[in-house]
């Protein structure tokens, strides 16, 4: 899906639990979904690399991403909020 799209659709889908991988754009999108309804949690991406099983596609990132957000013990954590961030 691109970018462009993303936004049009989570507004269509129902509030919903969303795992990312944490990025340098995560913590934007994440605040962009929780005024959706939704609820983000990041994954550090070394916490996401033991669940990559095979290849390196976006495919098995998502099953990698989904699989390491299902435990939650793995440290995944809340996006920050536009007043908490860094500058």
């Amino acid at each position: 899906m691109k970018r462009s799209k993303m936004h049009e659709f989570f507004a269509q889908i129902e509030p919903c639990l969303i795992g990312m991988e944490a990025c340098g754009s995560a913590h934007c999108w994440a605040r962009e979904l929780k005024t959706m309804g939704h609820e983000v949690l990041l994954t550090p991406p070394a916490y996401t690399k033991p669940h990559v099983k095979r290849g390196n596609n976006d495919a098995v990132d998502a099953e990698a991403i989904c699989a390491s957000g299902r435990v939650r013990a793995c440290g995944s954590f809340r996006s920050k909020t536009a007043s908490n961030k860094r500058r």
